[in-house]
């Protein structure tokens, strides 16, 4: 998701480095981010030492390990209260998830991927991949596709180019064409679905958030498991999901959410 340019310099560097220790998803050693890292192993090092005095990163010297530090906590915590949908959508997805009995996602789109910005379990009797933070492919998760079927011509377009299209299951799109034509479908019915795309054995119903001039801002979804629910089931979930999509469009709107 990295889309650092030349004019970034050093501030791009150092945010290249962060990305990199985040996407391990656990503590990391030297060794393992020069394997991969761009930079030779002096500058590597440098910019990690650095990111560890401004306590960006924390090191552990017992295993010679770095992890993301209490500095990006707090920052991320200002970002979850100012730039993300989260604090406004809490009570609607409360109520959603008390109501469907299973598990809401709420989404933002970003560069290309799916941010997930809360999620809210109503059982324990399975688990989906997104957790809150976590980045997944926009063309085969329901939020993800909701949102790329509403997003404007220019923005979608790129969107569409900066996709893998790997094939995660049977079911997930292996084109642009494809996907293309399911988000056709989209934009008429107001909502997507993920038929399994993404994990084997989740399906999910999903709608945009959008303002009140028509800008997508996010997307929610009701996810469940295919032992629970087939796709017929889940067109039951349809009003409440559109309602508190819009009830949550309606309150960022009011709140001038940014673009």
């Amino acid at each position: 998701m990295n889309t650092q340019t030349a004019g970034d310099g050093t501030v791009g560097k150092a945010l290249e480095i962060l990305d990199a220790v985040a996407e391990f998803d656990r503590p990391v050693r030297f060794s393992e981010l020069l394997q991969t890292s761009r930079y030779p192993k002096a500058t590597l090092y440098r910019f990690l030492q650095t990111l560890t005095n401004q306590n960006m990163l924390t090191y552990d010297p017992g295993d010679g390990s770095y992890s993301l530090g209490l500095r990006l906590v707090r920052l991320a915590h200002a970002a979850w209260k100012h730039a993300s949908l989260a604090p406004i959508a809490r009570p609607v997805l409360e109520e959603l998830a008390a109501f469907s009995g299973e598990t809401v996602h709420l989404a933002q789109y970003d560069d290309g991927h799916v941010v997930f910005v809360d999620k809210l379990r109503a059982t324990d009797r399975f688990e989906t991949l997104a957790q809150v933070g976590k980045v997944a492919p926009v063309y085969c998760t329901g939020v993800g596709k909701a949102m790329l079927a509403f997003l404007a011509p220019k923005r979608m377009q790129l969107a569409l180019r900066q996709q893998s299209y790997f094939k995660y299951t049977p079911a997930t799109h292996g084109s642009a064409e494809s996907l293309m034509a399911e988000l056709e479908v989209v934009r008429c019915e107001g909502v997507a679905f993920d038929r399994q795309e993404h994990e084997q054995g989740i399906i999910s119903i999903a709608a945009p958030i959008l303002t009140g001039d028509g800008r997508v801002i996010g997307a929610m979804s009701i996810a469940t498991s295919t032992t629970r629910h087939t796709l017929d089931t889940l067109e039951a979930f349809r009003p409440a999901l559109l309602d508190a999509a819009e009830k949550i469009g309606a309150e960022a709107t009011s709140w001038q959410f940014p673009a």
